[in-house]
């Protein structure tokens, strides 16, 4: 089931989840002001103006979101005067982790890195991979890596969602794009095993990890990071999948990227190193994980200029997009 956040024309309360049925978009307010309200649909009074709410409450407010869609059907009512069509976030996130799952992007992003920002490197890394067959053991990830899910805490407070102007930062001239994977988190975990991990997810985002490339490496080598290069800004779709829909396939997506029309990156979730019931364990390792929590699987191999050697500029629109999760545009502001 997909749903989203509204603005509602008549502010009381100001906003409301909506979800989609055949096609159209369902504001669970207004309709359960028409059908019955609390007595009829508890578990939707209950969760109405918060999505995170929603998907915390999982199949029984699906359940009676399909039997609110029949009323709705049945009588023929239309709530597209009641709220306002425009993307909104679906919600603040309460946090933001950033994984890396996949070798092969780590290695195509650092193939990318040298090209650009340390050419003197190049040759000796790509006559290596000429002679071997094999990507030089340097771009490889470091042992951990394989052993554990690692990822990076990002800002949680500068999100960007559908149709909104991205910010350039001012002290980056290699703005890049990354499109990711994103979990929701529903249920509070700690110290969770993988099946008690799985359980805690809620829904499905996509997510646009934006990123400072000519800052992104001094600052890693310092020990420290990334912080400048990653915390100006992320994308998330306006709508979030529920679970129930994609975890059955969600190593078997489609991604893609393009940038004013053209195709600028292909990829899929097959094949992680971790797997999400790993990744979202790992988090909970020695920690609380909390409701509205938002993790990303890391880059969909393939896709970031990075790896393609496609950069950003001021005015690009870019659109991402992974199957039956959704799509995420967004528009590339100038220079600050």
């Amino acid at each position: 089931m997909k749903v989203r956040l509204v603005r509602l024309t008549n502010p009381e309360p100001a906003y409301s989840v909506a979800f989609e049925h055949r096609g159209y978009w369902i504001p669970l307010r207004p309709a359960l002001e028409r059908l019955g309200g609390e007595e009829a649909f508890p578990e939707l009074a209950r969760v109405a103006d918060n999505v995170v709410a929603f998907l915390q409450a999982g199949e029984p407010a699906r359940a009676e979101a399909a039997r609110l869609a029949e009323k709705v059907a049945a009588e023929g009512l239309t709530f597209a005067e009641t709220y306002d069509p425009a993307p909104i976030l679906p919600f603040q996130p309460l946090s933001f982790r950033d994984f890396m799952l996949y070798e092969q992007h780590v290695i195509n992003a650092g193939k990318g890195l040298v090209r650009r920002f340390l050419p003197k490197m190049w040759k000796p890394l790509a006559l290596y991979e000429r002679v071997t067959g094999k990507p030089h053991p340097k771009l490889r990830p470091k042992p951990i890596w394989y052993e554990k899910p690692i990822y990076y805490m990002g800002s949680h407070i500068n999100f960007y969602t559908e149709g909104d102007t991205v910010p350039w930062p001012s002290y980056t001239r290699a703005l890049d794009y990354e499109l990711e994977l994103g979990v929701v988190i529903a249920r509070p975990i700690y110290n969770a095993t993988p099946q008690e991990a799985l359980e805690a997810i809620g829904g499905f985002v996509v997510i646009n990890d934006f990123s400072a490339r000519d800052v992104q490496y001094p600052e890693m080598t310092s020990g420290f990071g990334p912080v400048k290069a990653k915390n100006f800004a992320n994308g998330m779709s306006m709508t979030v999948v529920t679970a129930d829909e994609i975890l059955p396939k969600v190593e078997n997506l489609r991604g893609k990227v393009t940038v004013n029309g053209q195709v600028w990156g292909e990829g899929s979730t097959a094949g992680p190193q971790h797997s999400l019931a790993e990744m979202v364990a790992y988090a909970s390792l020695g920690e609380k994980v909390l409701p509205g929590e938002v993790m990303a699987t890391g880059t969909l191999p393939g896709c970031s200029g990075m790896e393609t050697g496609q950069w950003l500029s001021p005015g690009d629109e870019i659109v991402l997009t992974i199957e039956d999760v959704g799509t995420l545009r967004n528009i590339i502001g100038q220079p600050g």
